[in-house]
């Protein structure tokens, strides 16, 4: 029995007749009042066809719980879609989201007594923000995912979100058409589902799956799919398995299923808003896990799948060659897995892979034997050095060399920097300096989708390096390092970099240095003064002032 159970017995006795009435509106009997009550939190919406199609899943969960003996309350969680947001004054809201899921639902699942709760969501934040609020109610739980997009199609080719962005790049550098343009516009974005490749939410989906708090298979399926929703009946099923048998997510969240999860996304090519998200779920279920700790699984797991941005295909293609269960049972193999860990089907991660195939078909490239892996190391490298003692991130995969050194461009805004690449001043061998955009500076950590998409668009990717305090999407790749902490606005290094002043990026050595020596920096640092906050009111304020460091997540509720 849960601890909101009990509550709900021990009100009874003083407040059962204005609690049931309550109940009574809402079609109850008399018999319901003894099945377990399950929130189901859901982030449908139309604002972005990432969420367009999570209705029929709520539904369908609903069906699934109720014919396993419990009552569904539904709720809602909003969402930003970063994809439409990207590039604008709008984007400062994605991450400060995050918090806003994660605090709905853990208020709705407080405040309602709930028994255990079912997240449906789509797009990035509703993943990490899902989780982080169910391991914050901590009554049994299981994430749903509302799927995949399909691909586009034009001129014999696939197309996904990055395919425009990467458009702009190419069309301003004279190397696309206008019609071709508007086509891969109109195109790209078939229907509802998440942006495609191996970007955020299929990053996350991903990992969840090998957390153990989704169920098998369930990662990459396609939203328009009538399998997404059986897996949504099926999870409410297994859901109200969990409350009878009492199985909570920080029972299922443990250092070891955290370390699963990370090899997962290492494995699959994940995007760099795992390193930030998964240091805001481990604080959400009280594990210790560390920006270090990313660094230390990558040594050890290789990149499995050729899978976008970098790669060739996408989360549809990975689904149809064997999944996250296929990746996670090579993985198992190697000794790279704990097989030990509980799921929220009751069993673990080594009995649910018992009957996936010990090597990948032999008809497909997705997903890369061991023997052939397309990387031998993890492709999320934490550098460290004088521009970033606490840490960075850097997406290596795809370089031929992730080593450069170069004079800095310095840019205090992501509009500038944009403004600069179009009009073509950013030359190969230049490094671009994109600071006072952290969690607190911007505030809310936006990511660098436009600017690094328009250089790889215009030939840039891998001659032109990129750092900042923001963020990237899951569909940037290139010479790009980002998560710089301490970021510019709390003082750190990259506040004091100076146009034209020698950068090293080196993944490598898993070194970010800038070449200034100790004496000009401490000069610099004395003359340094932190800008006016950006916002004093709402919600984007209350994000700058209580966000930790990135290398931390950039949670809110960080307090020691």
């Amino acid at each position: 029995m849960s601890i909101n159970r009990k509550s709900r017995n021990i009100t009874e006795g003083v407040a059962r007749a204005p609690n049931r009435s309550m109940y009574y509106a809402l079609g109850y009997e008399e018999g319901d009042f003894k099945k377990p009550m399950i929130g189901v939190a859901n982030g449908h919406s139309t604002i972005t066809p990432c969420n367009s199609g999570l209705q029929k899943l709520a539904d369908a969960a609903v069906v699934g719980i109720k014919a396993a003996g419990g009552n569904a309350q539904v709720f809602g969680t909003p969402t930003i879609s970063d994809g439409m947001a990207m590039g604008t004054e709008g984007m400062k809201y994605s991450l400060v989201s995050r918090e806003v899921i994660a605090d709905c639902i853990e208020t709705c699942v407080g405040g309602q007594w709930m028994d255990g709760v079912l997240v449906v969501g789509g797009c990035d934040k509703n993943m990490p923000g899902g989780m982080m609020g169910m391991l914050r109610a901590n009554v049994p739980a299981v994430f749903v995912y509302g799927g995949t997009i399909l691909p586009g199609r034009y001129k014999g080719q696939d197309l996904n979100i990055i395919s425009v962005f990467e458009a702009v790049g190419q069309f301003t550098a004279g190397k696309m058409t206008e019609e071709d343009f508007c086509q891969i516009e109109r195109r790209a974005i078939p229907g509802s589902g998440s942006c495609g490749g191996m970007y955020t939410a299929n990053t996350m989906s991903s990992a969840f799956e090998a957390l153990g708090l989704s169920l098998p298979y369930s990662s990459t399926m396609a939203n328009p799919h009538e399998e997404t929703a059986a897996r949504a009946k099926e999870a409410g099923r297994v859901l109200v398995d969990a409350v009878r048998q009492d199985l909570k997510p920080r029972d299922i969240v443990t250092r070891k299923s955290i370390e699963n999860a990370v090899a997962v996304v290492m494995a699959v090519g994940g995007s760099t808003n795992a390193v930030l998200h998964f240091l805001a779920i481990a604080h959400a279920a009280q594990v210790p896990w560390s920006i270090d700790d990313f660094e230390r699984v990558r040594q050890s797991v290789p990149v499995l799948c050729d899978l976008k941005p970098s790669g060739k295909y996408l989360a549809v293609d990975l689904h149809q060659a064997g999944g996250v269960p296929q990746v996670m049972k090579l993985l198992l193999n190697a000794g790279l897995l704990h097989g030990d860990c509980i799921t929220i089907t009751g069993k673990t991660v080594a009995e649910n892979l018992a009957d996936t195939p010990d090597a990948p078909r032999a008809d497909q490239d997705v997903i890369r034997p061991i023997s052939n892996a397309l990387y031998a190391h993890g492709h999320l490298a934490i550098l460290k050095g004088n521009l970033a003692p606490e840490g960075c991130v850097a997406k290596i995969t795809g370089l031929k060399n992730p080593v450069m050194t170069g004079p800095a461009r310095v840019f205090d805004d992501e509009q500038s920097a944009l403004a600069a690449i179009m009009a073509k001043a950013i030359h190969p061998g230049d490094v671009m300096v994109l600071r006072y955009l952290g969690p607190k500076g911007a505030p809310g950590m936006p990511e660098m989708l436009a600017p690094t998409s328009a250089l790889v668009g215009q030939g840039l990717g891998e001659s032109v390096g990129l750092i900042t305090d923001g963020r990237f999407s899951g569909g940037t790749w290139g010479m790009v390092v980002g998560h710089v902490a301490p970021e510019a606005y709390a003082g750190g290094n990259i506040a004091l970099v100076n146009e034209g002043d020698s950068i090293t990026i080196d993944a490598h050595a898993l070194l970010l240095q800038l070449n200034v020596g100790e004496p000009e920096l401490a000069r610099r640092r004395a003359a340094w003064k932190a800008p006016a906050p950006r916002y004093t009111r709402g919600v984007l304020a209350k994000f700058a002032n209580n966000a930790s460091s990135a290398s931390l997540g950039a949670v809110l509720d960080r307090f020691d």
